[in-house]
């Protein structure tokens, strides 16, 4: 970058480099700087589920999950129109089995406060290419959950980034405000958290590409643009020395239980990594030193939150607003 930059950020996982696409769309000079390349931890998985919080128990965190999910379309688009590079993203709906009456009835009222928030959570007869297996067959269809490809959507934000003037490099001096957002080991050096384990695999399905994905039990199957499909689990077990494979058959296992069209679908990758998973489960966002900013700890929700995290984040550095309370980093 041939001037200084307004700001430096440190990571350019979506949350980095969602930071550095907001500012330079308001007209400041923005730079990345990951010694490890763009998506080198948790967002150069495979799943890219983007899905909200049950509307029951509504809270702060609930209404700002929905928030960023309202704003994902536009956001999108608008990096992939800055940049030529298409991020996958797509509204696709989401599909869960409801296993007795009690879930059916829970599922009907969650209908209701949906429907207040403004988007369609219903039960649906189970059925579709891509459905999963429920024992009332019934389903609740949740209509605003969406996908991204996070790898294509990694790559669409730094190709807007460096449409707009910006850089993303592996070295770099640190200039202007510094936002941190290096992960889970960001987190436990600021003794803010640390990472989760995350296993994922893709498989060869072609034919669902505008399917809904399905979820039960920490388990996410989500059917991407290019004939594959994502399974993928996060777990709250730490990292484990004898490797992912074990544990992942087991996912890939559990999915096929649960979408029987995934029977014979062959694996085509296997993924494991660390989620960035702050205390207390929620993203933090905001001032930690003078200077000093830090975006981190989305853990499975970090392509759903990036584009409100980083309005948010550019909006408090400009004085146009306030990080909300629950996401700030501790005094």
């Amino acid at each position: 970058m041939s001037r200084r930059a307004d700001l430096t950020v440190r990571g350019a996982g979506v949350l980095g480099l969602s930071v550095a696409w907001e500012a330079l769309r308001r007209g400041l000079r923005a730079r990345v700087v990951d010694p490890g390349g763009p998506g080198a931890g948790a967002s150069g998985g495979v799943v890219g589920a983007l899905s909200p919080l049950p509307p029951d128990g509504w809270d702060e965190g609930r209404a700002l999950q929905l928030e960023a999910l309202m704003m994902a379309p536009a956001w999108w688009a608008g990096a992939a129109a800055a940049g030529g590079a298409d991020p996958g993203y797509a509204r696709t709906g989401r599909l869960m089995p409801l296993p007795d009456e009690a879930a059916v009835a829970r599922a009907r009222r969650r209908g209701a406060e949906a429907a207040r928030r403004g988007w369609a959570w219903e039960v649906v007869e189970a059925g579709g290419p891509l459905a999963p297996l429920s024992p009332t067959g019934l389903l609740a269809r949740d209509a605003l959950a969406a996908r991204v490809d996070p790898r294509r959507a990694v790559a669409a934000l730094v190709a807007a980034i460096r449409a707009r003037g910006g850089e993303v490099v592996a070295e770099a001096p640190e200039e202007g405000i510094v936002v941190e957002a290096t992960g889970a080991a960001g987190l436990a050096a600021r003794g803010l958290g640390g990472g989760v384990k995350g296993q994922a695999a893709r498989l060869r399905l072609p034919g669902v590409e505008r399917e809904p994905q399905a979820y039960a039990g920490g388990l996410y199957v989500v059917p991407h643009a290019d004939g594959t499909v994502a399974v993928g689990s996060t777990s709250e077990a730490e990292w484990v020395s004898e490797g992912p494979d074990g544990l992942l058959d087991d996912v890939v296992a559990r999915a096929r239980a649960l979408v029987p069209a995934l029977a014979a679908a062959p694996v085509l990758e296997r993924w494991a990594g660390l989620r960035p998973r702050a205390r207390g489960g929620r993203m933090v966002l905001g001032e930690a030193a003078p200077g000093r900013w830090v975006a981190n700890g989305a853990f499975r929700t970090g392509f759903a939150l990036a584009p409100l995290a980083a309005r948010l984040l550019l909006d408090a550095l400009e004085g146009r607003g306030a990080v909300p309370a629950s996401w700030r980093p501790p005094p």
